[in-house]
């Protein structure tokens, strides 16, 4: 459905060209990129600064023929006019030296785990980590890190970050009352993901991870053009279904310029208690082929494991209850690999 529908709004946008470079608006175009969740359309236009009123008819013929597609409940043309590309003045601004967004074009493949996870894992590397969680509808990285206490303001009306296991970590999961659902529109998730980010008194970092809500949505296009992101790194499954989905997380970091430092196949295989063998479920090597084919690093495998399981669920990283376990060793491995590609 979402294809079908991203298809026919390249079929509008492609009928004019920039006013400026005269290409058209079509999907090759790195100036335009189309989003669609949950029935809102976003299409963001980058144009240079002071070229804003050649854009008006463009964005009011894109908007009124968008409106016509069935399915389709709103739709946001979002024009943004940058003076220089590098010196882009972000509005998300903290002291650190790597922010890295955990992203997975769909739910369900592990993205959350294995952000926490991996965070423990560079924080073992004698690393200053911070934890963001982005995903303002479904946080779980509270349960996920043992930790439901809310966070206090300092006397800079700054919160605390909370601590747990060495790592310092922010989610409205801790704001909110427990399982309360989140009924916000898009600019309310905007400014808490603002106040998430600018408002936490995270100190000095080596790495702040972002738990990105899955999708290509408001969200990530905001912390992606906001926020000076060092890099990404894609989860996925195996299966077409899950990697169907992923490539679209890739194609949006490579439109806003944000560098893809890996992939990461989660859930790639189950070893049988019984017989000690690898079974694959959700297909082999997908993610890896993938990873070949964008010519991204691929960073490693995942199994579905129980333990794992157990451990998210009790608020107890992997490495943190068993540091020489084969899972524990393989996030080490991912961050090593990471921390080694960011300092060379």
């Amino acid at each position: 459905m979402s294809n079908e529908i991203l298809s026919l709004i390249y079929t509008f946008s492609r009928k004019f060209n920039d006013p400026k470079t005269n290409l058209a608006f079509d999907p090759k175009n790195k100036n335009i990129l189309a989003t669609f969740n949950n029935g809102n359309v976003n299409v963001t236009i980058q144009i240079s600064n002071g070229d804003e009123h050649l854009y008006h008819d463009i964005s009011r013929l894109l908007k009124k023929n968008i409106e016509q597609i069935p399915g389709v409940l709103s739709v946001n043309i979002i024009i943004t006019a940058e003076k220089n590309q590098n010196s882009v003045e972000k509005k998300f601004k903290i002291d650190v030296k790597n922010i890295i967004a955990v992203a997975s074009g769909k739910g369900g493949v592990g993205k959350s785990t294995f952000a926490v996870n991996l965070s423990v894992a560079l924080k073992s590397l004698n690393l200053r980590v911070g934890l963001l969680d982005a995903d303002i509808y479904g946080p779980s990285i509270p349960r996920m890190i043992g930790v439901s206490k809310k966070p206090e303001m300092n006397k800079d009306k700054k919160l605390v970050p909370i601590e747990n296991y060495g790592l310092k970590s922010m989610s409205i999961g801790y704001i909110l009352e427990n399982e309360s659902p989140t009924i916000w529109r898009g600019p309310m998730v905007m400014k808490a993901l603002e106040q998430m980010f600018n408002g936490v008194a995270w100190g000095t970092l080596d790495y702040l991870i972002i738990d990105l809500p899955p999708g290509t949505g408001d969200a990530q296009l905001s912390l992606a053009q906001n926020s000076k992101l060092t890099g990404s790194i894609i989860i996925s499954t195996p299966q077409e279904v899950a990697l169907t989905d992923a490539r679209k997380g890739i194609n949006m970091f490579k439109k806003v310029g944000v560098r893809i430092l890996g992939i990461v196949e989660n859930m790639s295989y189950f070893i049988c208690d019984k017989c000690s063998e690898k079974h694959f479920i959700f297909s082999k090597d997908g993610a890896k082929k993938e990873a070949h084919k964008f010519n991204i690093p691929f960073l490693g495998e995942i199994p579905i494991d129980s333990k794992l399981r157990h451990q998210s669920d009790s608020g107890i990283p992997c490495y943190i209850d068993n540091p020489e376990g084969d899972i524990s060793q393989k996030f080490i491995s991912i961050a090593k690999q990471l921390d080694k590609s960011l300092s060379s």
